[in-house]
């Protein structure tokens, strides 16, 4: 018996010593996500060293109880969230907080929360290598309440040569916002490129979004992403287009408007065909759900 509670002893701080050395440190955290934090950089024209280091300081290196129980690395509260929600206490008793399938679906969702609100737009005029401008730049928009939140940010990004990531965004950043021809052909399927800006590709039969996701060099859950779709669904029919680039959170036109002239469209539909985020969507139409049979005549918002 005392053998036994011996190593039942044992056990338990051994444990104990590995937990506490399970914990990431600040280089595990950007060896763990700078290639995503790169993608993004790629993808919205953040900074991959704000987004690393937003990382650091508002997950704690990813050690923070939001991160580990909600997948939520940057501290990004419910406001309008329809996914599953975990509740702590923060600047206020109990406050809401979004949770993620994946960690890496947060760092999406950060990026298009920069992009989606207007207050962040002069921040995109910034340099991608101007990460001391971004980091004042997000305090005066409202992003932190602590006056040393700057000051942090570039002290994470100067203490851990960030910025040297910045470097590899601007020439992929240059290229992708050259004119783009209408059509051009990849070597195994051709890329289209909708009216709205945004590229996509056409399924054939027997496709899936892993298989297109290989022949475009995407990740996975980014072409789910892009498209709205969860990890659920997978196999595609023929003819469905599939977006390989985030799409827009608006129609180009003044105004513009979609009718419903048939029956089985929804929301979600008129979101892949116009190329518009559908939580956009969602937001300008009040009333309807993203998969509900839309009346006919009905007018969508499209801006």
């Amino acid at each position: 018996m005392k053998k036994l509670l011996f190593f039942i002893l044992v056990l338990g701080f051994c444990l104990s010593g590995y937990s506490k050395d399970s914990r990431m440190s600040n280089l595990d955290y950007v060896d763990a996500w700078k290639q995503i934090a790169v993608q993004q950089m790629i993808d919205f024209k953040i900074p991959a060293s704000i987004t690393l280091a937003q990382g650091i300081l508002e997950s704690g290196s990813g050690n923070s109880m939001l991160a580990k129980k909600g997948n939520n690395h940057f501290g990004i509260k419910c406001h309008g969230w329809e996914g599953e929600k975990i509740y702590f206490d923060d600047d206020t008793k109990g406050e809401c907080f979004r949770v993620y399938d994946n960690a890496e679906l947060s760092y999406v969702d950060h990026s298009e929360f920069l992009t989606g609100k207007s207050r962040y737009n002069r921040l995109f005029d910034l340099k991608l290598t101007d990460y001391k401008g971004w980091a004042k730049g997000l305090k005066e928009a409202g992003y932190a309440t602590n006056q040393k939140y700057p000051h942090l940010l570039i002290e994470i990004i100067e203490r851990l040569d960030l910025f040297e990531l910045d470097k590899l965004g601007v020439p992929s950043v240059e290229r992708k916002l050259q004119p783009i021809a209408e059509k051009s052909v990849s070597l195994t399927r051709t890329i289209s490129v909708h009216k709205n800006k945004v590229k996509y590709v056409v399924a054939k039969n027997g496709d899936t979004y892993y298989k297109i996701s290989k022949e475009v060099g995407l990740s996975l859950w980014q072409l789910y992403k892009y498209n709205d779709f969860s990890s659920k669904k997978e196999v595609l029919k023929e003819g469905d287009v599939i977006y390989i680039q985030p799409k827009k959170i608006r129609a180009k036109e003044r105004k513009a408007k979609f009718t419903v002239s048939k029956y089985n469209i929804s929301l979600k539909d008129i979101s892949q065909r116009e190329a518009i985020k559908l939580k956009r969507l969602l937001r300008k139409n009040d009333g309807f759900n993203s998969s509900e049979e839309l009346p006919i005549g009905t007018e969508v918002r499209l801006r």
